[in-house]
Parts: C-alpha cells; structure tokens; sequence
C-alpha cells in the first residue's frame, strides 16, 4: 500500500469547502478531499482541482487511509446534525491523538459538547471560525480556530499559512478552549449584522432625507473608504450603488426590501441575553431584519399610517453628510464596544481566556468586518489587556467626543423625518446609559417591590435586600423567603 501523502482531509465540497482546498494547495499542502455524493469529488478533481497535488478520495475509510499521522479532518458541511452524523462515520477509521476540525458555523455550545465527547475517545476537536465567503476561503480567510489546545501545533502551520495576512501577521491565532472559536466567530457576524444595518441607515437617510442618486451616494461610500471607515463592508456598498442591470437601470432599486439571516446574529443577541449583556445594536440589527420581512404588512401600513409632515431638506447638504459619517463612525464604535463586552463576560463566565488584541488582529483581514478600525482596537487592549470597555479607552473616548454633536444631530433629523435607524439611535441610547452616574432604575425597584415583594438595596447599604410594607396593608414577608 502506498505511503500516505494528504496533510489534511476536507470534507464537503460546496464553494467554501472548493476554494480552501485550492488555497492550501497553493501553500504547498497535499490535500484529500471528499463528499458524502462521491460524483463531486470526480467533478472537483476533472475541474477546478485539475493539475493540483488534491487527491481524491471515495469514502471515509478511503480518504483516512490517506492521510499522515496524526490524521487531520476538516468538516465544512452544514452546522447541526450533519456535523455529528459526520463524526459518528468517522470515529471508526480514527486513532487517539487524531484531530476533527469543524470549519462550519456551529453553534458554539454544540462545540463545548463536542469537545467534552470527544475528548474522552482521545479524539482532538476543534471548532473553527472561517469568515471571508468565498473568496477569503480562496485567497486568505480570517481563521478562528478554539477547542484541544494539544490539537494546535499540528494545524497552526496549515491554518497560518493559508490565512489572510496584516502588516505580515496571519489573521489566525489560537483563540481558547472549548467553543470559544467558534464563539468568536458568532460574535464576529454579529458586529457584521450591525456594521451592515448601520450602512443601510446612512444609505435611507441620504436617499430619503437628501434625495441623492445613487451615483452621487457611491461617490460618498468611495470618499469614505479614503477615511477612518475604511472597510470591507463600505467598499462593497460603494460598489454595488454603481452597479447597473443589462437594462441600464441600477440594480439595487430592483431588490426586494426584505433580508433573511442564517442565525448567528440571533444567536448572539440570544447570548447576550443569557449573560445579561446589553448588545442593543445587535440586537435591533436582527430585529430589522425580522421587521424588513413584513412586507406585505408594511406595504399596507404605509397607506394608513401617517407620518411627520416633514418639508424637503433646506440645510447644507454636504455638512448632514459628513454628520452622518460621524454617526456611523461612533455608532459602530458602541457597536463592538458592544461585541468585546459580550466576550469579556462568556469568557468570565466558562473560565475561559481569550486574548481580545489577538481577536482583532484576526479580524484585520480576510473576514466580512475587515477594516482600519480593528488595528485601533487591537492597540487597545495591547494598552490594557484588562480594559472593562473599548468607550474608555483614550483613543475610542477622543473619538466618540469629536462625533458627538453629529450624531445626535443625525438622530434626532432622522426622528423629525420618521426615517427609522433603530441601530443609530441604540448605539446613541447605548453611550447616554453607559455614561450616567444614575440611572431611573431605582424607580424600578420601588415599583418591583411593591407589586411582587421582591426587595431593593438602599445606596448606603449595597448588598442588603430590604423589603417595604408600600401600602400599609401589605405583608412584611420578601418574595425571596417564600417556599415553593
């Protein structure tokens, strides 16, 4: 039998799966790929893999017999079910000390799960963030690998070499135990839910409010690539506000106002619930999405529902533009000061240690929320790896100070025209909250106890519950020392 000559095995030959194949092959990795309908595997390696060192494979037991010592798997099938069933298949044509690495979008606590399973088989898993779509995957993603530590020196080179590089450093490192890359990674296309609703409210208000066209609107997306916004996310609206159908319309104004979401924003609003984070704009990013599919509802709202008598717009254009730059800049600053504090708290919470300067190293490049930004944020935490939150780091705070007056302006013009931007005006409610040395939540309390008995703390004795009769006529009894 000849010796085995694949570095890694890839299962699952959809586009992402294709191009990473490609791309670790140009990095002069030997590798074998597979798919559970076998005539893709002969398709990949007549086409697009023709004249590659890939070597095909026509089953499980055929791919692993393959491959070198200590084995290595990827998986890039669908998160869920897919993923186990794959594992199962799997696990008989396996040895300790072999390595599973899921590259899809799983759940981060199926991941922890896995993990644990595993371990105990002396299985090494690893749950990986891969973020870029489909031409990251082809040319460098952003890598978010987390699982069995003892599985990273037999991927590091591999995953490092084929990842995006910034300033010569891959955006791949170790990200922590258990699920945490994949965490990571949710957390990641939750910034992206807002980074992109944030667009999409500058894109209503200059439409609706300013009436530009959308060449003069592509115009201002360029100018703003040129600036501290800087992005992967603006470069690609600039692009597609210039973009024309074969009729020689513009494409965009085409487009059914309705998004769909795949669950990763979801899952970190839902996160952030669970930890008793206040991710807003994330958020209100999903539930636009949620609002945007009503369609048939808004439509008929829009006849009976009247809004502000608002006159056309009478003030400097170009000055409310530049207003609305500094109330995307500042918005998307609270956005993943947001992100870090939702990391901060989970790794607080499942013991784990996360490098959040390493975090936004890998965000740099090859991921959708590539942009300038992120290398501000990485000095950051390069500053102080302890910083509670990115709003108070000086540079962050500098910034949210010189915007501060626009984006309020912004808000409040959106307000007065009845243009929603549900994601500006949270991150604004967001910083004002953050900010205040008091907030009306002791009325709250008050209104708690009194309806349910379930205490407060007084401000010179923290700590202490106490309990008030409100009415006279109630008891003296706490809800907390009653006994189900």
């Amino acid at each position: 039998m000849a010796e085995p000559k694949g570095d890694l095995a890839l299962i699952g030959l959809a586009v992402m799966g294709q191009n990473l194949i490609l791309n670790m092959n140009d990095h002069g990795f030997t590798v074998v790929a597979f798919n559970r309908t076998v005539s893709k595997v002969e398709q990949f390696m007549q086409n697009e893999a023709k004249g590659t060192n890939v070597i095909g494979a026509t089953s499980l037991e055929d791919m692993v017999s393959k491959l070198k010592t200590p084995r290595r798997v990827m998986l890039l099938v669908k998160a869920g079910q897919a993923v186990d069933d794959f594992i199962d298949k799997l696990l008989p044509f396996l040895s300790k000390g072999d390595i599973i690495i899921d590259g899809g979008n799983s759940e981060y606590r199926d991941t922890n799960r896995r993990c644990k399973e595993l371990n105990t088989k002396g299985i090494l898993y690893v749950g990986s963030g891969v973020s870029g779509g489909e031409d990251g995957a082809r040319y460098g993603p952003s890598l978010m690998p987390g699982g069995a530590t003892d599985a990273w020196p037999h991927i590091k080179d591999i995953f490092q070499s084929i990842a995006a590089k910034s300033d010569g450093e891959p955006c791949c490192d170790w990200v922590g135990p258990e699920g945490a890359g994949h965490f990571v990674k949710m957390v990641h296309n939750g910034i992206e839910y807002g980074d992109m609703q944030l667009i999409c409210e500058s894109y209503h208000l200059m439409k609706d409010v300013l009436g530009l066209n959308q060449d003069e609107m592509a115009q201002v997306f360029d100018d703003w690539n040129k600036s501290e916004l800087d992005s992967f996310l603006i470069e690609i609206t600039r692009d597609i506000m210039k973009f024309k159908d074969t009729d020689g319309k513009y494409l965009l104004e085409k487009i059914r106002d309705t998004a769909g979401q795949k669950g990763t924003g979801k899952w970190t609003a839902i996160s952030s619930l669970e930890y008793g984070v206040p991710v807003t704009l994330i958020g209100e990013a999903v539930f636009s999405r949620c609002l945007s599919a009503l369609q048939a509802e808004r439509v008929s709202a829009s006849k009976q529902l009247k809004g502000p008598d608002t006159k056309k717009f009478s003030g400097d254009k170009t000055k409310f533009i530049d207003s609305i730059k500094q109330a995307l800049y500042a918005s998307k600053i609270v956005s993943y000061a947001q992100g870090f504090m939702l990391m901060r708290e989970t790794a607080k919470e499942l013991g784990w240690k996360l490098n959040f300067g390493g975090i936004a190293l890998m965000w740099r490049g090859g991921c959708i929320i590539r942009s300038r930004f992120l290398g501000n944020i990485k000095q950051a935490f390069d500053k102080n790896p302890e910083l509670s939150n990115l709003l108070l780091d000086e540079f962050f705070k500098a910034e949210i100070q010189k915007c501060q007056a626009a984006w309020r302006e912004v808000v409040s013009t959106a307000v007065l025209y009845g243009i929603p931007t549900p994601a500006f005006s949270t991150a604004l409610a967001f910083y004002d909250g953050y900010r205040s040395e008091r907030l009306p939540a002791n009325l709250l309390q008050a209104q708690r106890d009194y309806f349910g008995a379930h205490t407060y703390e007084l401000l010179d004795n923290p700590g202490k519950f106490v309990h008030t009769n409100w009415t006279g006529h109630g008891g003296n009894v706490s809800s907390t020392t009653y006994q189900a």
